[in-house]
């Protein structure tokens, strides 16, 4: 295994795996249980409600307290180095940043913002930079195959973000930062809910924020690049995002109860390039009315809507605008029958294209009828489920799945599963001018997975390991053709994903420990092949250390990524990487936290995409306040 993780400093490793080894056998002394105090409730994993514990999936909760401590630039940032996520970034703040999950495409997880189903139909990614931290109450990330749920997309897992939110009769928050690359950070927002002895009440949430950088320079020469003597800009390349979180619903008796949520972020953007700024925003709206006459049965109707555009310039000229519109509708009833749960439903989807770039079709419907059965059976739990999908261009589709937990013991459970999902192609894809290609097939994957978990009073450990099979993996080949001088994608016959995932938490002598490791072997397997996918690394690392000293907190997080190439044929090699960012608080008053965040506090030069370096040394002072 040491050729998997050589590109990692000796020293990160080496921390990284001592500091696995040894916090159980210090927090087997400690008697610390609040490291596990892990009750909180999940939805993403079965579209119910279900106690985190429960889930027959790979599961990982970001909470705001998190988002809090650790003070990410970004979300992308606030994803990395999380179990089975990899981060490649075009540049720093507000630059494109793509995700991969358990080493799938970065346009296999389905992403959804309050329940509703975001993403550009055009590129088929999530602008992940454009969704403001700040915004973020938690976030679920559900890992493995989830179509037979969800529908299209969720080959390497969910990943489902939920909006500010209140917890008392009356929240109200503020925070303010600033720190170097002239960053400006700022929030508010109050709150509240209420309820009766009758079941009745409501609540509301209003959250702003806004921050500004001018950012770094992002894009460094490509000497293989022909375009760079008019493409590279020495300059630094800023960002600014303004952004607000509406909330409102109110349950008017046991039965009855209605909520609505909106969110809307506008950012403006400066890269290297023909195409030197742009104009984005992306909005989400979305509405639930739900009925439970018995407390057996309930049926929820939701609706959501998302809105992704972006106008682009060059020296100030506009030069386009791209406008992707996404509507939704769900119907889902949930009927207890027994000792089971039967989850029944039909989704409904129509993609929009809006652009002065023509495609020859600009419009797509699809349909999905559903079903899932979980239960119960003494030590053992059982999740099954299947969908059917009808896409107006590629015809139907079945996806299933299967789940399995044994709790052999008070403190060990084993599961397994095994799920089939898909990803039809994107309007990118298949008609963008001189480059789409319209023969394309929608891919397929079939996916199994084992694990294995313990909990104890010390703390909680996971290992996961998986296989992945994609068929017709859709890939950008770069080689030129008449008709496409700048490469096109096509179909891979096969792709074989490999992985591990392993995860710790605990508390000793006061410190709270959170690690994690993924190892993937990612390849595309066609006609014999072995070239590893790109841009996924084989080994990735993670581990948060926080203790508290009274009023005053201290914390580190140490993240490592191995080597990676840039290209399919992998001859543009991506070397491996560690950072190390420390972060000191301190409580001055009630309500009012002084924090002080310094990332990459040694100063690593490194690229998650070729050419595009990422942040040096930075850091953040910020105050909160926040009052119940």
């Amino acid at each position: 295994m040491n050729h998997r993780v050589s590109n990692i400093p000796r020293r990160t490793l080496l921390a990284i795996g001592l500091l696995a080894c040894i916090a159980p056998s210090f927090a087997a002394g400690s008697g610390a249980p609040d490291a596990t105090a892990l009750d909180d409730v999940i939805v993403t994993a079965s579209r119910t409600p279900q106690a985190r514990d429960a889930a027959l999936a790979a599961v990982t909760v970001i909470t705001r307290e998190d988002i809090e401590r650790r003070a990410p630039a970004s979300l992308p940032e606030l994803l990395r180095g999380m179990p089975g996520v990899a981060i490649a970034s075009n540049g720093g703040p507000g630059k494109v940043a793509s995700t991969f999950l358990r080493g799938t495409d970065s346009d296999h997880a389905l992403v959804l913002v309050d329940g509703v189903r975001i993403g550009s139909a055009t590129s088929g990614g999530t602008a992940f930079q454009d969704i403001p931290v700040e915004q973020i109450e938690r976030i679920e990330i559900v890992r493995g195959p989830f179509s037979s749920l969800y529908g299209a997309d969720a080959l390497g897992g969910v990943i489902h973000i939920f909006t500010r939110r209140p917890h008392d009769s009356f929240d109200a928050n503020f925070n303010a930062g600033a720190g170097n690359y002239g960053t400006q950070r700022f929030g508010a927002g109050i709150g509240g809910r209420g309820e009766t002895s009758d079941d009745k009440g409501g609540w509301y949430q209003v959250h702003a924020a806004y921050e500004n950088t001018d950012g770094y320079d992002s894009y460094r020469d490509n000497p293989a690049n022909p375009f760079d003597d008019f493409d590279l800009n020495p300059d630094r390349d800023g960002y600014r995002n303004r952004s607000l979180s509406l909330g409102a619903g109110h349950r008017f008796n046991r039965a009855w109860d209605v909520e609505a949520r909106g969110f809307r972020a506008e950012g403006n953007n400066e890269y290297d390039g023909f195409y030197d700024e742009s104009d984005v925003v992306q909005q989400v709206l979305g509405g639930r009315v739900r009925y439970a006459p018995t407390e057996k049965a309930m049926l929820s109707l939701n609706l959501g809507r998302n809105d992704d555009t972006s106008d682009n310039f060059s020296a100030g000229q506009p030069m386009g605008f791209f406008a992707s519109h996404r509507t939704t509708g769900s119907l889902q009833g949930d009927f207890s029958v027994g000792e089971g749960l039967w989850t029944v439903g039909y989704d409904w989807r129509r993609d929009e294209v809006d652009s002065d770039t023509p495609f020859d079709v600009e419009e797509r419907i699809t349909r999905g009828l559903f079903g899932q059965w979980q239960q119960r059976f003494g030590a053992h739990s059982l999740q099954v489920g299947a969908r059917h999908d009808d896409d107006t261009q590629f015809g139907g589709k079945t996806t299933g799945s299967a789940r399995w937990g044994w709790d052999f013991t008070d403190a060990l459970r084993l599961t397994a599963s095994y799920g089939t999902a898909y990803r039809s192609p994107t309007f990118n894809d298949l008609y963008y001018p001189f480059f789409g290609n319209a023969t394309l097939d929608p891919e397929s994957s079939r996916s199994a997975e084992i694990g294995l978990r313990g909990k104890y009073a010390w703390g909680e450990w996971t290992v996961n390991a998986f296989e992945t099979h994609i068929d017709d993996l859709i890939s950008y080949d770069p080689t030129p053709t008449p008709e496409r001088p700048f490469g096109q994608p096509g179909n891979i016959e096969e792709a074989r994903i490999r992985g591990t995932e392993a995860t710790i938490a605990t508390t000793a002598f006061g410190w709270n420990w959170q690690g994690n490791v993924t190892l993937l072997d990612p390849r595309n397997t066609s006609a014999g092949g072995d070239a590893l996918l790109p841009r996924r690394s084989r080994t990735n690392a993670r581990i948060d250390v926080d203790r508290s000293f009274g009023r005053f907190s201290v914390g580190a997080s140490i993240a490592g990524t191995g080597k990676r190439y840039d290209d399919p044929a992998n001859t543009l090699r991506l070397p491996g990487y560690a950072t190390t960012d420390l972060r000191v608080g301190y409580t001055f008053a009630e309500a009012w936290t002084l924090q002080v965040n310094a990332n990459n506090v040694f100063d690593k030069t490194y690229e998650t995409a070729m050419f595009y370096p990422q942040p040096g040394r930075n850091w953040l002072v910020s105050v909160r306040y926040a009052a119940k």
